[in-house]
């Protein structure tokens, strides 16, 4: 018996878990790590289920390659010189490759994946960031000049929370780390602060709020405007910070009197105007949004306006507002100024953001005959059939793919259609590192979690993508990976041999991550701090490095130096917002449902997560139930597709709104608990064609549909 601590990999929480193993490594009881500075004992179900997941029996144990309609399990060298074979087969430009959620939490996916992506020779890159959160990162990126430059609310010194399209009750959080989201609402109303959450559905969070304000789907940007606009009008307009663009904002939205803003967003005005003079009369404050707002018509408008309200009323980069983390292994500045659409989709000319195209286009990119066409594909931790709009139309053309390899622990909807199948080990199997979700907490901290058991003749899965970095670089299946990290250390380090022999890891990622310890802000190299791997060995349950602070102007990546407030391509879509003020309000708009025992579709296979609140239904008001004559299920109707969907009528959620969760669809599955527990694909309703053009991020919230009775 042995109990090793690690923060748990399942969401964006960062939690601490003291696990404890038997003598063969099976995992016999999962709690929260009480030592943990951040987490502090907190758990929720996912985590405490994270040896189901682990040993999933119908995780794969070894590659797979598929012959025609029938699989088998093959040696990893093998597995690949397939790869090899097929990769070589396709010139670059021809191929593409998809990074799905789970990638941003483990060690593999941010040290290794894109060093994957640059060796394929293409721009066809894709990622669940455009079907999630592009729309901040673009906002951020034009505002502060860093796309990663993400203010996140101050949740343990704030006053006054205005929160948009998020629900950290079932989320634990978003593009925001706060291990115990929910004790840290509470504590925010306990030292007599107010909650303001404001959702077309009355969500668990929403429960915990001082004020629950519904709004219709997609709308969020007009409501946020209607505030800025009373904050101009009323003269409570109160900046800190050093900025361009404040007249050019003021005038840009005169056109979004709180009258004419209730009116498109269904807030009623004397309510818009409210929230205005609460926001800036409070000690302190903070406006926070997320998916919700993100995957609408208007993503990156809505996120600029969270900012701009931050920025109108004194809360950004100060206690208790929107501040920026300070993560240990923190770069240096970009020295260029942000921009997208660097280059264009080959089919619908769509427009770069970040290094990667709109997932929205994939399928394009693959029917399409001519100059470019994709015809290879690597997806790693992704299930883009899933998770994609209009995943239907993804699942028909995987199919016509010359060569696809998949990373990834299930055969499911989309490696089903892989050549072949690359499983990694188990979590525990590997060290983890919170690269991405550190730079989002709402304190400074930091931790490593060694891993707890050996690999038994299997490769580390930053071993796996190595070697398809070494393959996709013509380099071939029998190049030695270390290669790669010793020359990305090289980079890292430059001409100095002496750091280069004073690295402490047993392996190419942990030389990685000491190197960046070192040199980021609290470590030994940079003078900040005595900050190494060895150092967060000697602390297993992570280390608190303070609480935020202000970090304004001087991690500003801006050409001018200053935050730029109206940035040309926002105003510019502004006229678009303007447009749609008059639009007619379809008879339904659908949106889309997190639950707390699910995490996109890869959780779907551990029976203790399923059930209970955790199913597939359509939430609909019981006043439509009555007014269509319905009963215990429907057919929805989109542009796109039709699903018969069990009904769950609910007063929570707002007539002429129903809810769907997404991640579901698994009907056929080779996975035992997910096929018993089917559901249907939200994406079987959603349009590729309708995004977010500033972004290039799909829409999944305010879809028009019709219900009928079955």
């Amino acid at each position: 018996m042995s109990i090793v601590y690690r923060t748990c990999p399942l969401c964006e929480a960062v939690c601490g878990l003291k696990i404890t193993l038997d003598d063969a490594g099976h995992v016999t009881d999962v709690r929260g790590d009480r030592e943990d500075p951040f987490s502090r004992g907190f758990i929720c179900p996912k985590g405490a289920s994270l040896g189901r997941l682990d040993e999933d029996p119908d995780r794969l144990r070894a590659p797979l390659v598929r012959d025609g309609d029938q699989w088998r399990e093959v040696s990893w060298p093998e597995a690949f010189a397939a790869v090899e074979r097929g990769l070589t087969a396709v010139p670059g430009p021809a191929r593409a490759i998809y990074l799905g959620n789970p990638s941003a939490h483990t060690m593999a996916g941010a040290l290794y994946g894109s060093a994957v992506a640059r060796s394929l020779g293409t721009r066809a890159v894709f990622s669940a960031s455009t079907a999630d959160q592009m729309p901040k990162h673009v906002s951020c990126g034009l505002m502060f000049g860093d796309p990663l430059a993400i203010p996140v609310p101050d949740l343990d010194r704030t006053a006054y929370l205005l929160m948009l399209g998020a629900n950290p009750l079932e989320s634990n959080g978003s593009l925001c780390t706060a291990p115990d989201f929910p004790g840290r609402l509470k504590a925010i109303r306990k030292r007599g602060g107010r909650l303001v959450v404001v959702d077309p559905r009355r969500t668990r969070t929403a429960d915990l709020a001082d004020e629950h304000v519904f709004v219709l789907p997609g709308t969020d940007a007009y409501l946020l405007a209607g505030i800025a606009h009373t904050l101009f009008a009323e003269g409570l307009v109160t900046v800190d910070t050093p900025v361009n663009g404040l007249a050019e904002v003021e005038a840009a939205l005169r056109d979004f009197p709180a009258e004419l803003a209730a009116r498109a967003c269904g807030v009623p005005a004397a309510v818009i105007v409210r929230l205005a003079r609460e926001l800036a009369a409070a000690p302190s404050a903070a406006v926070y949004a997320r998916l919700g707002t993100c995957t609408a018509e208007f993503g990156t408008i809505t996120q600029w306006l969270v900012d701009v309200l931050n920025v109108l009323t004194g809360n950004l980069d100060r206690p208790g507002g929107a501040m920026f983390a300070r993560p240990a292994t923190e770069r240096a500045a970009r020295r260029k100024p942000y921009r997208t659409g660097r280059w264009h989709s080959r089919v619908r000319g769509l427009p770069e953001a970040n290094g990667e195209l709109p997932v929205a286009t994939l399928a394009d990119e693959i029917e399409t005959p001519g100059e470019g066409q994709v015809r290879a594909l690597i997806t790693i931790a992704g299930n883009p059939v899933l998770s994609a709009p209009n995943g239907a139309r993804l699942d028909r053309a995987f199919r016509g793919l010359e060569f696809m390899v998949s990373v990834d622990p299930y055969l499911n909807e989309t490696t089903r259609h892989a050549h072949v199948i690359l499983p990694p080990p188990r979590i525990l199997n590997s060290g983890h590192f919170d690269f991405a979700l550190l730079g989002f907490a709402v304190r400074n901290y930091v931790r490593y979690s060694p891993a707890a058991l050996p690999l038994d003749g299997a490769p580390a899965e930053t071993e796996i993508l190595a070697r398809l970095a070494m393959i996709a670089s013509g380099q071939g299946a029998d190049a030695d990976p270390a290669l790669l990290d010793e020359l990305i250390l090289n980079g890292l380090l430059g001409d100095s041999p002496e750091r280069r022999a004073a690295l402490d890891g047993s392996s190419g990622a942990e030389l990685r991550l000491d190197a960046m310890l070192r040199l980021g802000p609290y470590g030994e190299w940079s003078g900040g701090g005595d900050l190494s791997l060895r150092k967060l060995r000697e602390h297993p349950h992570g280390i608190d490095l303070g609480p935020l602070e202000p970090r304004l102007p001087g991690n500003l990546a801006t050409a001018s130096g200053m935050i730029e407030l109206a940035p040309e391509g926002i105003m510019a879509d502004l006229v678009r917002l303007r447009a749609r003020l008059s639009a007619e309000i379809p008879e339904f708009l659908l949106i889309g449902r997190r639950h707390l025992r699910s995490n996109n579709s890869w959780l779907h296979n551990v029976g203790p997560l399923v059930g209970g609140s955790n199913q597939c239904t359509l939430q609909i008001n019981p006043v439509d139930v009555e007014r269509l004559g319905l009963g215990r299920e429907a057919v929805v109707r989109s542009a796109k597709g039709e699903l018969t969907v069990p009904l769950e009528p609910t007063d929570t959620i707002m007539p002429g709104v129903v809810s769907l969760p997404h991640g579901w669809g698994h009907e056929g599955s080779a996975q035992a608990v997910a096929a018993k527990n089917a559901g249907v694909s939200v994406n079987v309703l959603t349009d590729e064609d309708v995004i977010d053009p500033l972004s290039g991020n799909a829409v999944f919230n305010g879809v028009p549909v019709s219900l009928a009775i079955r």
